[in-house]
């Protein structure tokens, strides 16, 4: 056994789980606690539902980076190159073309994007930025998919209508 806990690393375990209140965070914690208690890594994963290398895992993080790599979150699900407020001022002069009817073209919104925030980024990226702040793509159809030709179109006036009977 490559780590030995201590009396006070299992008070400290104990202690965390009494005040914790995330899920996640308890199954981990819970990790730590039945190793404490001596029991092996295939009995913690069957009770954890963790694979065996994901508890080891676990056990190492807790003795490299103590109990706060275990018991806090790491992540967070804001990535974005701007805060909203920033967005909204780099779109106004956009929402001012576009409010006077003029055609905005993504590509060019794009590229100024990129050159503000200094790289690349991909369609999917703008278009979400877009789609935060209400904007919607709305393109005039120049002609119905389905229209019938003009030939057609007047053939089907010279027909005469047919009455059934039932």
């Amino acid at each position: 056994m490559k780590y030995k806990f201590t009396e006070e690393d299992c008070i400290k375990i104990e202690k965390a789980r009494k005040l914790n209140r995330d899920k996640q965070t308890e199954n981990r914690l819970k990790v730590l606690s039945m190793r404490c208690a001596g029991k092996k890594q295939e009995e913690i994963a069957k009770a954890t539902g963790f694979v065996r290398s994901h508890v080891c895992d676990i056990i190492r993080k807790y003795f490299e980076n103590g109990l706060s790599a275990i018991s806090e979150k790491h992540y967070s699900s804001n990535h974005r190159n701007m805060s909203f407020e920033e967005e909204t001022a780099f779109l106004a002069p956009y929402q001012e073309e576009a409010a006077q009817g003029h055609i905005l073209c993504v590509k060019e919104i794009r590229e100024a994007y990129e050159k503000k925030v200094g790289h690349k980024i991909g369609n999917g990226q703008i278009y979400r930025v877009l789609k935060r702040h209400g904007w919607r793509k709305v393109m005039p159809r120049s002609k119905h998919p389905n229209k019938a030709s003009e030939e057609a179109v007047e053939a089907s006036k010279k027909l005469k209508p047919v009455l059934w009977k039932s």
